[in-house]
């Protein structure tokens, strides 16, 4: 099974094309932060990955997604090789998304998202700070 989850920023705007055959593509850059800073330094290090998407999931992220945004995709890896126009061999780590969700809240970029606050039954629900539980 190949089968990918992460969560991170876009690293720029996506580009939306269509291919010859008449089907929707979006490709965009994720930077997904590692959860411990370098030996060195304090400094915090991410890895990249470009995901691309297809059909009415593509039309989707082209029209909402910009750069800064949060999301999570849900995929298959794939590892390609290639030669730059150096001569160099690249390798590039690539995700065909399966699922796309967007995580960061209308009107913001980057921004974490409010408290939620549900209402059921005519009653509002506000969140519950965990220091006053008795457990």
């Amino acid at each position: 099974m190949n089968k990918i989850f992460i969560i991170g920023n876009l690293t720029g705007d996506p580009d939306y094309q269509v291919s010859a055959s008449g089907t929707p593509v979006c490709r965009f850059t994720v930077a997904v932060n590692r959860r411990h800073s370098s030996a060195q330094s304090d400094e915090r290090t991410a890895d990249f990955f470009r995901v691309t998407t297809f059909r009415k999931t593509a039309e989707n992220c082209s029209s909402y997604l910009s750069k800064g945004r949060k999301v999570g995709v849900v995929g298959a890896l794939q590892i390609n090789e290639y030669t730059d126009k150096d001569g160099n061999r690249r390798t590039s780590v690539d995700v065909t998304a399966d699922e796309v969700e967007f995580l960061s809240p209308r009107g913001e970029d980057s921004a974490p998202a409010p408290a939620p606050r549900a209402s059921r039954g005519g009653a509002t629900l506000e969140p519950v700070n965990d220091e006053s539980l008795p457990f």
